[in-house]
């Protein structure tokens, strides 16, 4: 796989609840099917999301974008969701649960808020939780609907060496950018195994693109990442500029 290969996707946490260096507000219904629009229209075709983005309202968002394209558009569109983090409508806020019940329940709402799923992640990885008979119940439960490409959302370091020698897992997210290069080792043994390696915030949440960054701070950063060669490099900008500036960043940097 070449840096040529990686692929430029699009997060979206925050069309379904405020995130980031600087959380910005969540764009309204007519923001976010246009900031959708303006990805694929742009080039974008890797989708990543999750119930616990503000509620669900993230994959709503996306199912009705996709449901109104045409099939041989939808074709060329990856959806990534996962399941694992859920919704405290009380609090307003998101909590971890690994229980088989929790996560079959998130999935089939996960499945009819977005018509498919092509990639599945487990999300608030932990050993404990890769190593748990609820999930592996949950990971064939997923199967038994079709989803195939399944594997963890991991933050800490163990959970994602255990998943790399994981024969059950095709995929994997991870973050990685110049301020936390610590997965570095996991993501070259992973794309060597074959593992479809999804890198998040490549810009630190924002953070190295900050008060003024321009178009070299941001290739700087993206060089780093594909440096690693992943298979896709998200980002989660809720700004149909900065996506364009990120898109063509990211495209200088690839060369």
């Amino acid at each position: 796989m070449s840096c040529n290969s990686t692929q430029l996707g699009l997060g979206l946490i925050g069309i379904g609840k405020p995130w980031g260096h600087a959380p910005q507000p969540v764009p309204s219904e007519a923001e976010a099917q246009a900031l959708l629009k303006f990805a694929f229209d742009l080039g974008i075709r890797y989708f990543d999301t999750a119930p616990s983005y503000g509620d669900g309202v993230s994959e709503e968002r996306l199912g009705r974008y996709v449901r109104q394209m045409p099939a041989a558009q939808r074709a060329l569109v990856t959806i990534a969701t996962k399941m694992g983090e859920h919704w405290n409508s009380a609090k307003g806020e998101p909590y971890a649960g690994h229980s088989f019940g929790a996560l079959q329940r998130s999935l089939d709402r996960s499945l009819e808020r977005l018509g498919q799923i092509d990639i599945l992640q487990l999300h608030k990885s932990t050993p404990a939780a890769l190593a748990s008979e609820d999930v592996a119940r949950a990971w064939e439960y997923a199967r038994s609907l079709g989803i195939t490409r399944i594997g963890p959302s991991a933050s800490d370091l163990e959970s994602a060496r255990l998943a790399v020698e994981d024969e059950r897992f095709s995929v994997m997210q991870v973050p990685y950018s110049v301020t936390h290069p610590l997965f570095a080792p996991v993501i070259d043994a992973a794309v060597q195994r074959g593992i479809w390696v999804a890198v998040n915030r490549p810009f630190a949440m924002g953070a190295l693109v900050a008060d003024g960054a321009d178009g070299a701070d941001k290739r700087a950063a993206f060089r780093f990442v594909l440096q690693r060669r992943p298979a896709v490099v998200l980002t989660g900008t809720i700004s149909q500029t900065h996506l364009r500036e990120n898109w063509e960043a990211f495209r200088e940097a690839a060369e």
